[in-house]
This record gives C-alpha cells, sequence and structure tokens, in this order.
C-alpha cells in the first residue's frame, strides 16, 4: 500500500466521525465495552495509544466489536506497526514520520496518519505521499491559529489536530478548511473505564459526535 493509498484510507476513517477518541487504557477485559460504548455513540474510529502493557490486548479486544474501526497511536518503529497490525489495528497513528515507519506501513498495508508539525515536516510528508496528516502537539504549538496559517501555502494538506484538545476548543479547529476532525482524550476518562460507567462515555462520544465541521 503506497502512501497515498495510506492517505486515502485514513482519510475515510477521519470523515465517519468529526472527534476520534485517543485512548489510553490499562485494562484490556474493559476493551469491548468501551469500544461498543464509544461507536454506539457515534464515534467508531478509536485510536489505542501504545503506552501500556495493555494496549495490544485491548486493540485486539476491541477489533472485534461490530462497527469499529481500531487503531494504534503512538506507533515509533517497524516494530510497533507490526504488532499493531498483528493485534488487529486497522490504522497507524505517529507523532512523527521516518523513513523506516513509512516502509513498514507500505509493506504492511496499514494506513499511516503521520504527525507534523512545522510547513518543512508537512512538506517532506508530503513529498513522501502523505496528505492526511496528524498535527501534533495542537494546543503547544499555536492551536488552531498555527494551524489556520498553514492553510494558504499548503491548501492540499488535511489533518487531525490532538494534543490538548478539548470540548472547548474542538470546534475552533473543526472550523478550519485544512481539518477533517480532532483527536481528543477527554471521551474516555480512568475513572469511568475503571467503574464500567460506559453510559457516561456514550454520552460525551454523543456529543462529540455531534460537533459541526466547516
Amino acid at each position: 500500500m503506497t502512501p497515498q493509498e495510506q492517505s486515502q484510507k485514513s482519510r475515510a476513517l477521519c470523515d465517519l466521525s468529526p472527534v476520534i477518541p485517543v485512548i489510553v487504557i490499562n485494562d484490556a477485559t474493559k476493551a469491548a465495552d468501551l469500544a461498543s460504548a464509544l461507536v454506539t455513540g457515534g464515534t467508531p474510529v478509536l485510536e489505542v495509544t501504545l503506552r501500556t502493557e495493555g494496549a495490544l490486548d485491548a486493540i485486539q479486544a476491541m477489533s472485534k466489536v461490530e462497527g469499529g474501526h481500531v487503531g494504534a497511536g503512538t506507533v515509533l518503529t517497524p516494530d510497533d506497526a507490526r504488532r499493531a497490525k498483528d493485534a488487529g489495528a486497522t490504522f497507524a497513528v505517529s507523532p512523527g514520520l521516518t523513513d523506516q515507519l513509512i516502509q513498514a506501513c507500505c509493506d504492511l498495508d496499514l494506513p499511516l496518519l503521520p504527525g507534523c508539525v512545522t510547513a518543512s515536516e508537512i512538506m517532506r510528508a508530503m513529498d513522501a505521499g502523505y496528505d492526511m496528516l496528524k498535527f501534533f502537539p495542537a494546543e503547544a504549538v499555536g492551536g488552531a491559529p498555527a494551524l489556520k496559517s498553514l492553510a494558504g501555502p499548503l491548501p492540499r494538506a488535511h489533518f487531525c489536530p490532538t494534543g490538548g484538545v478539548t470540548p472547548d476548543n474542538a470546534i475552533d479547529y473543526l472550523r478550519l478548511p485544512n481539518v477533517v476532525c480532532v483527536g481528543g482524550s477527554w471521551i474516555v476518562t480512568d475513572a469511568d473505564v475503571s467503574a464500567g460507567n460506559w453510559h457516561a462515555i456514550e454520552g460525551r462520544a454523543r456529543t462529540a459526535s455531534s460537533l459541526r465541521r466547516g
């Protein structure tokens, strides 16, 4: 799968919901119920970060939930990409982009959403064939105004900003012409996952899924 094809698939996933929940999960036994709540709430595209020991088991469990599209976040190396694909991930998200990761995702037929923040990084990703990108860390580098300023010189690049995106500022990003969706961690809280409070998570997902784009 070429980088161009990867970006086409990533764009199709990003079009499914205005918000992609970014999930850090420790207890994989709760993963299927969590995924069900999120999908039912209207956020079917799920990013599980590879930051915990249970992340790959969580991806495996979530991948069996009907209607969900589960990917791996914090994919840094070719080995991360391989393990994520083996666990059932249908896409990968990385904070950056390396030649090794590009090659691995091409070989694995695994769509990659690579992270960029500067004009040079975006241009390099586009040279490689990627035009659907992650803008990270969004708030730390200037937020929606910074991303808006990139739309003029780089109109073919489209983004999923993550990092500091909240219910209060998500709409600022979603109004931008170069933003397809946002990634946010506010939908899934540790407290609600621990308590099995799926109703609360589903409610936040429903609210997030109703945010308007453009």
